[in-house]
């Protein structure tokens, strides 16, 4: 007997040692399919997450930042999505979003075939004003914006590239590369470019969101457009149009008086430039226009002078004011990624 509780005694330590082993999380391999799942995006997020460079994400359905958590993407990170009109990133209200590019090594979301309109780029949902007023619904995924925060931080956007977005929404919408819904003057954004995308390049709903060095190559819509009464500012924006498109900016709604910088826009195929809808208008300063057969439309036939050029009020669409000195992209090495 004494024996037999002797070697019980034994193989219970060992037993212990064996399963303490196991669950160190140094000893830990995860199987294949715990691998692949870690590199698929869809889903909620409810805590931070730092995604690894070293790896190679794929979005494979909606991502959802929520309230509370961030969601952060070192320099040199690719994401590749899907295919489809479900496939995208959305930070929501509360949620934050760290992107943290660098010149010579960006961060870089696009589709498996880099063509247009393949899924839904990069949504931020924040707290500041919009003209729909407060907890608005957006046509995206029920997705909620709008408040009275206008200092409201989403997070920070550095060094990024969008590539193929545009994805169907419902048969009269479509994703854009960026989509700003009432994001905060907290929000940092520097260094985006975004590419061949099916509808618009950025898109702000209301909000007071700045940002600065933005590129935007062969977007079929829109470039940049504005609406619901965004107020901010883009500081040195380029714009390149070599296939058939809508405008380089459209603005619509109430004026809040948005301000932009340094606009440089070039076309090898005609079209409409400047675009203003209802009693949109905004300030412009050092804007350089080439190629395009339209500078400016007032669709509406809204207040000319709501579009304010280098400090003058335009005082007809045919004004020769859109000769200033282009944006310098010569630096700007990363939008090639």
């Amino acid at each position: 007997m004494k024996n037999f509780k002797k070697f019980a005694i034994t193989i219970a330590a060992l037993n212990a040692l064996f399963f303490i082993g196991c669950s160190s999380d140094d000893d830990f391999t995860p199987t294949e399919e715990e691998q692949v799942e870690n590199t698929q995006l869809s889903g909620v997020l409810n805590s931070d997450r730092i995604l690894d460079a070293n790896v190679q994400y794929s979005v494979t359905g909606p991502y959802l930042v929520k309230s509370g958590a961030k969601l952060t993407i070192p320099a040199g990170t690719v994401i590749v999505s899907q295919n489809g009109t479900d496939r995208y990133i959305a930070v929501e209200q509360g949620g934050k979003i760290d992107i943290q590019g660098t010149s010579s090594s960006p961060v870089v979301m696009r589709s498996e075939g880099n063509t247009a309109g393949d899924w839904g780029g990069l949504l931020l949902c924040g707290k500041a004003t919009t003209t729909e007023g407060v907890n608005v619904t957006a046509e995206v995924g029920g997705l909620i914006y709008g408040g009275t925060d206008d200092a409201d931080n989403s997070g920070s956007i550095k060094y990024l590239v969008i590539r193929g977005a545009g994805a169907q929404i419902n048969s009269e919408s479509q994703y854009n590369g960026l989509t700003l819904y009432a994001v905060g003057s907290g929000t940092s954004i520097s260094n985006v470019a975004v590419i061949d995308g099916a509808d618009d390049g950025i898109e702000f709903f209301g909000g007071t969101v700045s940002a600065s060095n933005l590129y935007f190559e062969n977007n079929e819509d829109d470039s940049v457009d504005w609406t619901e009464g965004w107020n901010g500012t883009i500081t040195n924006t380029y714009v390149s149009n070599t296939k058939p498109f809508s405008t380089a900016i459209e603005a619509d709604g109430d004026n809040k008086n948005p301000k932009i910088i340094n606009f440089t826009a070039v076309s090898t195929v005609g079209g409409t430039a400047l675009q203003f809808k209802k009693q949109s208008g905004g300030t412009f300063t050092n804007i350089a226009l080439s190629g395009y057969t339209k500078n400016v439309d007032m669709k509406d036939n809204g207040p000319l002078e709501n579009v304010i050029v280098d400090n003058t009020p335009l005082t007809s669409p045919e004004d020769e004011v859109f000769n200033g000195t282009r944006v310098d992209i010569t630096a700007w090495n990363w939008i090639s990624n």
